[in-house]
């Protein structure tokens, strides 16, 4: 009787080492799903945050070669009107309109964005020295343009700082 005593002891002892080593490795099974679950979750978030990388570089991408083609297509309209100017411009147009002293330093005045001088100005009305028409019309041609191009640059700016803002705004949702 002892004895199947002390046998069913053992065997009693037995089962509870098992079911103890059984539970250990139960937990350590666990935590190391755990950790696989963060590890998940963090390839998710990071995939996730390198898709909006991704999809911002490729819009940037979108925005700066709009951006570009449009600024060459202005650039070049300017460049081509430039080249006009003789056509419409003659030299016997340059000879029949002298180009007035004041109008040199009002233009000249308003494309450095200076204060005109009245004082020792001389008279307004006399020939500019050296000044023709087509070179007035050459120089508001190419003023012109680069105008139209900076505000087409301008423009696409603000356009890329819309995309960038709706992307960012996306990548928070």
């Amino acid at each position: 009787m002892l004895q199947r005593t002390l046998l069913a002891l053992m065997l009693v002892l037995a089962t509870a080492g098992l079911f103890t080593c059984q539970q250990i490795r139960v937990h350590r099974a666990m935590t190391a799903l755990d950790r696989a679950h963060d590890a998940l979750d963090r390839a998710t978030a990071e995939k996730a945050t390198l898709a909006t990388q991704l999809e911002l570089a490729q819009g940037t991408t979108r925005v700066v070669t709009e951006y570009v083609d449009r600024i060459q297509v202005v650039r070049e309209r300017g460049d081509t009107i430039v080249k006009e100017v003789p056509v419409y411009v003659t030299p016997n147009a340059d000879a029949a309109c002298a180009v007035p002293a004041g109008f040199v330093r009002l233009y000249n005045a308003a494309a450095q964005g200076i204060a005109l001088d009245h004082e020792g100005a001389g008279d307004p009305d006399a020939p500019a020295a050296g000044i023709t028409l087509s070179a007035v019309a050459d120089t508001t041609a190419h003023n012109f343009g680069l105008c139209h191009e900076r505000g087409e640059t301008i423009a696409g700016l603000q356009h890329y700082v819309r995309v960038l803002e709706q992307a960012l705004q996306e990548a928070r949702q």
